[in-house]
């Protein structure tokens, strides 16, 4: 991967500097060289993105770390240029995260990105989450930007462990895409879904997620037990997932 600094990679901020810890803001840095040089290149990340890589889009999803608990198996659906899943790694080097994600093209950058920073415990997936259900469940599942909410539990849910949780970045319409969720919420056995904003009074965006628990994890088994609605959002054709572990 080209090491060339384009003259649009953004500088690092204070702000970031109080989001990363001093010991990872270095692979924080060069994961922003990365988006703003081969990720604009390759179509990851619009050229307009660039000079706001850290505010909108690198601490934004730094913040989300608050809601993982330690050393966490955590799951980052429709990973695209690796947000937020890579900077979770980047962050917290206590976490195993795999990034899932179908396209070729993303999986590539992913996967040189990966090694690129050594970020050792993370691994790449080429493939739909759907390809995940029934063998494999996570601790935590999150996504950014993927799908309405109501689709999103259909994809993530099957991949939540029973003391586990959906943590998904959401915008100011959450609360009208949890309402429209209650239907898919009920047939999959969730918990109220907890609205949470994260970074208020940071000079950055504030971070919206929404965390979706079991209601009873004693009653999680899979395959999961699906109604008219889920089946719908959740019943769409599987791909092979392709893995490859971070050296």
């Amino acid at each position: 991967m080209d090491h060339h600094v384009s003259r649009e990679t953004p500088s690092t901020p204070e702000l970031a500097r109080r989001a990363f810890p001093s010991d990872r803001l270095r692979l924080a840095e060069r994961y922003a060289e990365l988006l703003a040089t081969e990720g604009v290149v390759r179509g990851l990340i619009g050229p307009r993105e660039a000079p706001r890589l850290w505010d909108r889009h690198l601490v934004n999803c730094a913040l989300l770390t608050e809601l993982l608990p330690e050393e966490a198996s955590v799951c980052d659906i429709g990973s695209g240029a690796g947000l937020p899943g890579l900077v979770l790694a980047i962050v917290r080097p206590d976490l195993q995260v795999t990034l899932v994600e179908p396209l070729l093209r993303r999986t590539t950058f992913l996967e040189e990105v990966v090694e690129d920073l050594g970020l050792e415990g993370t691994e790449v997936v080429r493939g739909r989450a759907e390809a995940l259900h029934g063998t494999r469940r996570f601790q935590v599942v999150t996504s950014r930007a993927v799908a309405p909410l109501d689709r999103l539990l259909g994809w993530s849910m099957p991949l939540v462990e029973p003391e586990g949780a959906l943590v998904a970045m959401k915008g100011t319409s959450v609360a009208a895409e949890v309402e429209s969720a209650r239907q898919v919420l009920a047939d999959l056995g969730c918990a109220e879904p907890e609205v949470r904003v994260l970074g208020e009074g940071l000079p950055v965006s504030a971070t919206v997620a929404v965390r979706v628990a079991w209601a009873d994890p004693r009653q999680v088994s899979l395959p999961l037990a699906t109604g008219p609605a889920t089946r719908r959002t959740a019943g769409r054709g599987r791909s092979t997932a392709k893995r490859r572990r971070s050296r």
